[in-house]
């Protein structure tokens, strides 16, 4: 399935970095928007809030760039063999080292699976942050924008695949879809987004939900 056209509301990487960078520091729509791609019934009993320290915080990063003239994002397939979330579909990064901040550790974690060079990149900001109940784990999306495309080496141990999506593509709600899984033993109900083969669901879809939100000023 290739990508469909959906009309941008933004004609730069330059454009769409000024309005992502003024947006951010105001109110976010969280939960609200998360829980638009959340699976029925949700893995997830508690908010961020309610999990308080007893979760492993990790930073994530949202990179957005160009390639051809269109804006695109970065995701990966996660391995068979890394701790948490095979298989899956994700931001690059990991969980933070207790010397470092969300956004150093979603650098460090970023140049460590894809060898995204931190001094390339310019953070925009933050979303919300996001409770995954089933790993105990507090995602914090950071998020930053490069000029250029980086050149993609995966970390064969982490990453199975690199995946780059066109920004209008997720921009596209035609491109979301729904399905009945088998999840944890019970039939659920599983919205996502839905790119050539696969299927990017669950916290990744949830994250991007807000992202997509804010984009189109919701």
């Amino acid at each position: 399935m290739k990508a469909k056209n959906c009309k941008n509301r933004f004609s730069s990487i330059e454009e769409l970095s000024r309005f992502l960078e003024i947006r951010l520091k105001g109110e976010k729509p969280g939960l609200k928007s998360q829980l638009k791609m959340s699976p029925d019934p949700s893995p997830s009993a508690l908010t961020i809030k309610e999990a308080g320290d007893s979760c492993v915080k990790a930073g994530v990063l949202i990179l957005l760039y160009p390639e051809n003239g269109i804006i695109h994002l970065v995701f990966i397939q996660r391995t068979a063999t890394v701790s948490h979330h095979q298989n899956q579909i994700s931001f690059p990064g990991g969980q933070k080292n207790d010397d470092e901040n969300i956004i150093e550790a979603a650098l460090r974690e970023a140049r460590e699976e894809l060898r995204i060079w931190p001094e390339n990149l310019r953070i925009l900001g933050q979303l919300t942050p996001l409770y995954v109940q089933p790993s105990n784990y507090c995602l914090y999306p950071v998020v930053a924008i490069t000029e250029n495309r980086p050149d993609f080496e995966p970390c064969p141990q982490e990453v199975a695949e690199i995946i780059e999506v066109p920004l209008d593509h997720l921009l596209d709600r035609k491109n979301v879809c729904f399905e009945i899984w088998s999840l944890r033993g019970r039939q659920t109900l599983v919205p996502f987004f839905d790119y050539d083969r696969h299927k990017i669901w669950g916290a990744t879809a949830m994250i991007l939900a807000e992202l997509l939100d804010i984009l189109r000023g919701e």
